[in-house]
């Protein structure tokens, strides 16, 4: 019998955990052909969220649980719950129901037919309509940027099968964008169409700087054009600004007396210089960020307990190391 790992990551989901897990099982129930675990990957809530899963545990041992040290961010908690997974394939989907398990079905017909992810893309989406065309901008710009044929409207909703998840393992990236990857690697792929619902209960997590740790991440991994554009805009701004010093030079030569200096063309030039100038600074230091995030090579997540993984011999165990092949650790006794 082939099993199916759901992995969850969750952050302040205590409206949510119960409900998710329930709904999973119900629909495993209608797949007796299927065995299942579910794992849920804490990001250090601060509510009842790790209480009510403790509780799931104790009461399902199909149900696992990791719980981060700390919160270690949107993109390494999930991917690193992704690479626990035992399963034949994992399914990795948000605990607030946006990304509805009632598409599992759908993933594992689609795995059956040989494809080794099987992708959920957003056609719609009940959320703010506003947010929802920002996305699909920002999906679309990405896209005719990159060099890497990027996904639109996907999230990282998708079935992993077994060999792609052993492929994630060998990555040495301490800063994965999962979906980037998904495109980057290029493995037989088949997109399932959905409209997103609402979220179910509880409030979101993510705001303005979570958004744009999101875009930078894919921005600065998958596209050049914000050095590139900084190289022509500034060969072309020095041109320009040297040509206007030369003729101002000659007619301030040619008519010494009746040509004023002026304050005027030297504070326009230098306040258009020096923006442009702190713009392309910031840009470029988005990119050292970037990489300098990735030579440091700390692990992707430090776990401070796990549960029921027992029976595969893993308790204990609490890193994959900076997001290479080595398997995690033995966990330091918990004070």
């Amino acid at each position: 019998m082939k099993t199916v790992s759901v992995v969850i990551p969750c952050y302040n989901e205590e409206d949510n955990v119960v409900a998710i897990s329930q709904a999973v099982i119900a629909e495993f129930a209608k797949l007796p052909q299927y065995d299942y675990e579910i794992i849920f990957i804490d990001n250090d809530s601060q509510d009842k969220t790790r209480l009510l899963i403790r509780g799931l545990c104790a009461e399902n041992p199909r149900i696992r649980a990791i719980f981060n040290a700390r919160n270690f961010g949107q993109f390494n908690s999930p991917y690193y719950g992704l690479l626990q997974a035992r399963g034949d394939c994992g399914i990795l989907m948000a605990a607030d129901f946006q990304e509805p398990p009632s598409m599992i079905p759908a993933f594992l017909e689609g795995w059956e037919e040989g494809y080794k992810i099987v992708a959920a893309i957003k056609t719609k989406s009940q959320e703010n309509r506003i947010m929802y065309a920002l996305r699909g901008f920002y999906y679309k710009m990405i896209k005719k940027l990159s060099d890497v044929e990027q996904i639109e409207q996907f999230t990282g909703f998708a079935l992993y099968d077994k060999s792609f998840i052993e492929i994630l393992k060998t990555l040495d990236d301490s800063t994965p964008f999962l979906r980037g990857i998904v495109a980057e690697l290029g493995c037989r792929r088949k997109d399932i169409e959905f409209t997103q619902p609402q979220r179910r209960a509880g409030k979101t997590s993510n705001n303005f700087f979570r958004l744009f740790d999101a875009a930078m991440l894919s921005f600065t991994s998958y596209t050049t054009v914000g050095l590139r554009l900084a190289t022509f805009l500034g060969m072309i701004g020095s041109a320009v600004f040297i040509l206007i010093a030369v003729i101002y030079l000659i007619l301030k030569l040619l008519n010494w007396n009746n040509f004023p200096a002026g304050m005027a063309p030297v504070l326009i030039g230098m306040s258009t210089l020096g923006s442009v100038q702190l713009f392309f600074i910031g840009l470029i230091g988005e990119y050292i960020m970037s990489i300098n995030n990735r030579v440091k090579h700390r692990p992707l997540v430090v776990e401070e307990e796990r549960i029921n993984f027992e029976a595969d011999g893993r308790e204990g165990e609490n890193r994959i190391e900076s997001g290479n092949t080595k398997r995690p650790g033995p966990a330091a006794p918990r004070a």
